[in-house]
């Protein structure tokens, strides 16, 4: 039984730390609910444990990103502000929630939001790299600009960040829900730079990789302040995540957007599906 459980985790952490790395989301949107669902852990370890994976699905695939030039640093660093700011509103406004009972309202809605924010990625499925804007102000000045080589399209990919103040708000919101609801941020990240900033898929993940890492340490923090990690599971999840965020962050380049946007698209329906559910108590 110890030994079933053992594998199914190792398992279970090694194809998030995959779908991780190649949607920028970081796993726990895999891992939480197999370990509440299928291993009976509690939602509240089970989220603890989720964050440590996300820390090493940020530190495996995060620095071969910049390696390979995927990840933006200055876009990360000039967003990471914003999300920072959310999160910490959301902290605060929590506890107004909790008072209100407003929690499972705020799950179903937010699910709801996330199911109906595929359409955008539907319309945009063909689109290997988008449209290339001419840089506005903000962006021009902060040199949101860059280029990789796309291993897959064979050719190199010029692109320049646009609309750096839509791309702020996205992040806020993106660390309000997460210091509120306290879910990874990573969906709406990749959102706020794949549709608000016009970036590349691939640079919209990868960044947002680099990213969820930093937002991730300052959760855990509590957490583990909290006593709510459990050091066994965490010990049998690292290597798993570790492994498969490795796996998949040397062949992100090699696939195409559109391939990346679908897993992206299914993962995002399984999160909301999965919120709605924790608001009507069936989940969680």
């Amino acid at each position: 039984m110890l030994l079933a459980f053992i594998v199914l985790l190792f398992v279970a952490s090694t194809i998030a730390g995959l779908l991780g790395s190649l949607t920028g989301l970081g796993g726990g949107v895999v891992l939480t609910p197999v370990l509440v669902l299928f291993l009976g852990v509690p939602i509240e370890y089970a989220v603890g444990a989720s964050l440590i994976s996300t820390i090493a699905t940020s530190a495996s695939s995060g620095s071969r990103y910049i390696k390979a030039g995927l990840a933006h640093m200055r876009i990360a660093i000039a967003l990471e502000v914003a999300t920072t700011t959310g999160a910490i509103t959301g902290s605060f406004l929590e506890y107004i929630v909790e008072e209100e009972h407003l929690f499972k309202l705020l799950d179903i809605i937010f699910g709801g939001v996330l199911i109906f924010s595929v359409i955008p990625n539907f319309i945009r499925m063909k689109s290997e790299v988008p449209v290339y804007v001419n840089p506005d102000g903000f962006s021009s000045k902060l040199r949101f600009n860059g280029s990789y080589y796309d291993e897959a399209l064979k050719k190199e990919v010029i692109y320049h960040g646009v609309r750096y103040p839509l791309g702020l708000l996205g992040m806020y919101i993106a660390g309000l829900i997460s210091g509120l609801l306290g879910i990874g941020s990573g969906a709406l990240k990749v959102l706020a730079m794949d549709l608000g900033m016009n970036l590349p898929f691939k640079i919209s993940t990868a960044t947002s990789s680099f990213m969820i890492g930093v937002t991730a340490a300052t959760s855990s923090g509590i957490y583990w302040t909290l006593g709510i990690i459990d050091p066994i599971i965490v010990g049998i999840t690292i290597p798993g995540v570790f492994i498969g965020s490795n796996f998949g962050s040397r062949y992100l380049n090699k696939l195409m957007n559109r391939r990346l946007r679908q897993i992206f698209t299914l993962v995002l329906i399984i999160l909301g599906i999965q919120l709605i559910l924790r608001g009507f108590d069936i989940f969680g």
